[in-house]
């Protein structure tokens, strides 16, 4: 079960009614008790859609100590189930992250993206961010790792004693290779971002700021990448349609809705 201080349960699967402030203050509690083990699943309608049908992937986002809501889609389907709940994506998380870590010196480390992203997102974000302590970056081929060299890329993470490490593997992926480095990676946190990567790197356009207040983004990643977005839309699709009817059929939006 989520260990997250207060969550919205749709299907049996939580989405964290914190504010961001409280997210920020307790990835901070950590840090500064320098305690390992933690993790926090960015979680979209795909991401629900799979959790209900890969037991390791619903086993990840209960897991987590904050399942923080990425997408209209997921908020759409709160509604229906009684909740309201905020949007907190991964790129939005970066972005704050980098802000209030500046005066405490928070360590980040990027894990992930193709040849050269991590580095273009940490220049970037210390070009926003001066001062912002980017402790390593490492892009993984696209293969399965050999136990020696998974074991030399834990020694390099855990050598650089990041607070955070931002694991940038896409949806499915990232989540396995978190779960699977619990308890190996020494780091407070740990937290899989998708194309928080791209956004932030500069190496695909990020929707514009209108678009993302209006929770429309997924219609600007469609017409980007229509051929890479349309089936993973259509998992969302289903997902926000099976949990909508279920919350409406069992009459749970009839409740005074409630957040964080």
């Amino acid at each position: 079960m989520s260990r997250a201080p207060h969550a919205a349960f749709i299907k049996g699967l939580p989405i964290s009614l914190a504010s961001v402030d409280e997210v920020l203050a307790d990835m901070g509690r950590a840090i500064q008790s320098r305690e390992s083990g933690h993790y926090i699943s960015i979680t979209n309608t795909e991401a629900m859609y799979h959790g209900l049908r890969i037991p390791a992937q619903g086993a990840y986002i209960r897991g987590a100590d904050f399942s923080l809501c990425d997408g209209v889609g997921v908020v759409a389907a709160g509604l229906a189930w009684g909740y309201h709940i905020r949007r907190l994506n991964g790129p939005v998380l970066q972005l704050e992250c980098s802000r209030r870590g500046l005066s405490h010196g928070w360590r980040h480390f990027f894990y992930g993206g193709k040849e050269g992203v991590a580095e273009a997102m940490a220049a970037r974000l210390k070009d926003q961010f001066p001062g912002l302590i980017v402790c390593g970056t490492y892009c993984p081929p696209f293969r399965e790792l050999a136990a020696e060299e998974d074991e030399a890329v834990v020694r390099m993470i855990n050598e650089a004693r990041p607070d955070i490490v931002w694991v940038g593997l896409g949806l499915l992926k990232q989540e396995r290779w978190i779960a699977s480095h619990l308890g190996r990676i020494k780091a407070p946190w740990m937290v899989g971002v998708g194309a928080s990567f791209d956004y932030l790197s500069g190496a695909i356009p990020w929707a514009p700021p209108m678009l993302r207040r209006l929770g429309l983004e997924w219609i600007f990643r469609l017409i980007l990448q229509p051929r890479l977005r349309a089936r993973r839309y259509w998992w969302s699709f289903v997902y926000v349609l099976e949990a909508t009817a279920e919350g409406l059929v069992s009459g749970r939006f009839l409740r005074k809705p409630s957040a964080g």
